[in-house]
């Protein structure tokens, strides 16, 4: 789906390391999420507008 290059962690990533997250790519109409500690294992997909709507659904429940 997208090139290493493309992805990136959470700012939020675990200690050490920072093995502990989820990491993104950012597509033309969707965002791609998988397992930073599996990488090449499945990923998920989803609309970008669902996946900003929960993005800000998790930001206003803190």
């Amino acid at each position: 789906m997208t090139t290493p290059a493309q992805w990136r962690k959470s700012s939020f990533s675990g200690g050490g390391e920072g093995n502990d997250c989820v990491e993104i790519a950012n597509r033309s109409t969707r965002v791609a999420i998988r397992d930073s500690k599996s990488p090449t294992r499945a990923t998920l997909s989803f609309p970008t507008g669902t996946f900003t709507a929960f993005i800000q659904t998790l930001k206003s429940s803190r």
